[in-house]
């Protein structure tokens, strides 16, 4: 374990810093301990599994939102065609 040699100071809500202190006396630690802890863990095999999931989703939302948009514009654009030529022939 490295030294703990310089110190952070975090702000927060009242809800936030109760949160920590009940995460701490869950595990027996200190709340430094349990941040230390928790932030410098390296994620488990499935936690990298599931963002790489989690990026290919926003990837494929981006793509389904775009295509959605691409085909309204184009149904929007063949209304309007329809319309002028429904009153062009009225």
């Amino acid at each position: 374990m490295q030294t703990k040699s310089e110190r952070i100071t975090l702000l927060g809500s009242k809800a936030f810093k109760a949160f920590l202190a009940k995460e701490s006396l869950k595990e027996g630690v200190s709340v430094s301990e349990l941040v230390r802890r928790r932030c410098e863990r390296t994620p488990t095999e499935d936690e990298r599994v599931l963002l790489a999931l989690a990026e290919e989703l926003r990837k494929s939302t981006a793509e389904a939102r775009a295509a959605l948009a691409e085909g309204l514009a184009a149904a929007n654009e063949a209304l309007q065609h329809i319309q002028k030529t429904q009153q062009k022939a009225a």
